[in-house]
């Protein structure tokens, strides 16, 4: 299991995220931003607990956000 953890309020809305993990991640609407799906809001930090077969495409969706604000923690 992996733990995506995701600073929503620096969120810029390229949708980088978006492209390559469309199940995990959405742009909101409302503001702009793309939203964690399933994540659980704790002080400004998004996150959620999925399984390993989630991890490749996360990790790139990481390493794709310009401003940084994914992190993908091994549980």
């Amino acid at each position: 299991m992996i733990k995506i953890i995701q600073q929503r309020e620096k969120c810029i809305g390229c949708n980088a995220c978006v492209e390559i993990a469309d199940y995990r991640w959405r742009i909101s609407t409302k503001d702009g931003r793309c939203t964690l799906i399933g994540g659980v809001d704790k002080k400004g930090f998004f996150s959620v607990a999925v399984g390993d077969d989630e991890l490749q495409d996360n990790l790139r969706a990481a390493e794709n956000c310009p401003v940084n604000i994914i992190k993908i923690i091994p549980l």
